[in-house]
């Protein structure tokens, strides 16, 4: 019995060294980092125009299916003020008519950002302050950094005079242009 004993331990211990060399003899396998793709972002410049001195900027940043755009503007009137993403990236009008209708790739009806039937462009009222200064964050999922139908790029950000109805169509009675800014690819 102990010589069966002894050959079992042998063998085991046998199997164990084999076992031991193999994987002395084997390199770490190593994980490949994890490649994470860049979020695509802007910057556009928001200038006055229809003779008002406000000035901003709207930052874009894709996140997967969403866009998540901010607007900060400063020498705004006080109160609530419609934006807008327009057809064209074109400011050169002194009244920003060249920017065209609201970017509205789905042919719906005008209406709250929220709401069932609404433009992609419509993005809401930003609130400026007494200070003259204001910020409107939303995130879309009816717009795309770039691509079709519901790129941005190469159209205009609109600060317009009046607030959004959400009701009038198609416009949502928001008034003149006040500000405009051509959307460009970012890094």
């Amino acid at each position: 019995m102990k010589r069966q004993f002894r050959w079992v331990a042998v063998a085991m211990l046998g199997l164990l060294a084999v076992a031991g060399l193999a994987l002395a003899g084997k390199e770490e396998t190593k994980k490949a980092p994890v490649q994470t793709m860049p979020a695509a972002k802007a910057t556009v410049v928001i200038e006055a125009r229809s003779g008002s001195s406000l000035s901003g900027s709207a930052d874009f940043v894709q996140h997967g299916g969403k866009l998540m755009i901010t607007v900060s503007l400063k020498g705004a009137p006080p109160g609530p003020h419609a934006v807008h993403i327009h057809e064209k990236g074109d400011c050169s009008a002194p009244d920003a008519s060249s920017a065209g209708p609201h970017f509205n790739p789905g042919g719906h009806q005008h209406g709250a950002p929220d709401a069932a039937q609404h433009h992609a462009g419509d993005l809401g009222n930003i609130t400026i302050g007494e200070d003259g200064t204001g910020t409107l964050m939303i995130h879309s999922e009816d717009l795309a950094m770039a691509g079709e139908p519901n790129g941005v790029v190469g159209r205009a950000i609109i600060v317009h005079d009046k607030p959004d109805d959400f009701v009038t169509q198609p416009t949502g009675n928001a008034g003149g242009r006040i500000g405009c800014g051509v959307i460009t690819s970012g890094s």
